[in-house]
């Protein structure tokens, strides 16, 4: 996922109902199951391969009218 910083959370999100932020979710929760303490920032981390604010700040794009509407159409077809 680090390889891909110009793939956007909301790219992944129309195409695959998911995104990094689910995906460090599931790690966290993962974790938990096996019995490793960790918080959401130390899963983020694993998944962005840096601090997620570090991330933001560098990678993340504010959604284009394209995205938002393509956003709104996957939404009807994932729920």
């Amino acid at each position: 996922m680090e390889d891909r910083p110009d793939v956007q959370n909301i790219d992944l999100m129309v195409l695959a109902g998911f995104c990094r932020n689910c995906l460090s979710q599931w790690y966290q929760e993962a974790a938990a199951d096996h019995g490793l303490a960790m918080d959401k920032e130390q899963a983020r981390a694993i998944v962005y391969g840096m601090p997620f604010s570090e991330w933001k700040t560098k990678y993340q794009l504010d959604a284009s009218p394209e995205q938002l509407a393509a956003f709104a159409a996957a939404q009807k077809k994932h729920a």
